[in-house]
């Protein structure tokens, strides 16, 4: 699943007219570039969450085909934030277990990694996997802990939640399909219970969430392209 729903409130003006996903970066949007790395790690199926504008992001995107995937769409009339929004989408994953992507996020993580974390997350108790970054600049506190393969509420070093991460769907479905509801509160009475793994991930990673930082990405890719 990519979320898509985010108004992008920070990204104004750029976003009065263009949903976020579709703001471009190296020549490509946003959501473009996870498109391809689902499809190059051996996703086949994607569904797509949207609210603001979302009737330009499935003009833009389309089906699918043209990447090998099968895109089906959420539309929320509200945002219903990360946990809100998958669970309104559980029935077009139809799946027990699945990869979830931020669209608004750019990094070098190998998304097989992802099809792995879900497969792995089929038996045994754990519910979610999450790989965790750096902190950012803008999140110098971090998320989360790191404890071995377990992912802790506190410790020492604190990582930011990349926005990457594998679910088993039980862990939605006791919710109201329809509410919004946040991610961060689901995961952490998980954690107190030991049902949240975790990975780290050193390498280049960035919540594109202010124009300055989508000009810094682009900036960036086009230097990487021309090298």
């Amino acid at each position: 699943m990519i979320l898509a729903a985010g108004r992008g409130e920070r990204m104004r003006p750029l976003t009065d007219h263009t949903p976020k996903p579709l703001l471009e970066a190296g020549g490509k949007a946003l959501i473009v570039r996870h498109l391809e790395k689902l499809a190059a790690s051996g996703f086949s199926r994607i569904v797509v969450n949207h609210a603001h504008l979302g009737e330009r992001i499935e003009a833009a995107v389309g089906d699918g085909r043209r990447w090998g995937l099968r895109i089906l769409y959420s539309p929320e009339s509200r945002a219903l934030e990360t946990a809100g929004g998958i669970r309104n989408a559980l029935d077009l994953i139809s799946s027990p277990v699945f990869a979830v992507v931020n669209a608004d996020v750019f990094s070098e993580y190998d998304y097989a990694g992802l099809a792995a974390a879900a497969e792995s997350l089929c038996n045994g108790p754990v519910l979610a996997h999450l790989v965790l970054v750096d902190n950012p600049p803008q999140h110098p506190g971090g998320d989360f802990a790191l404890q071995g393969e377990r992912v802790r509420t506190e410790g020492r070093p604190m990582f930011t939640f990349s926005g990457l991460g594998a679910y088993r769907s039980e862990l939605f479905a006791p919710l109201i399909a329809g509410e919004k509801r946040p991610l961060a509160p689901l995961l952490r009475a998980q954690m107190d219970l030991d049902r949240v793994s975790g990975e780290h991930f050193g390498g280049w990673w960035t919540d594109v969430g202010t124009p300055d930082r989508l000009r810094d990405l682009d900036d960036r890719l086009r230097r990487k392209d021309d090298s």
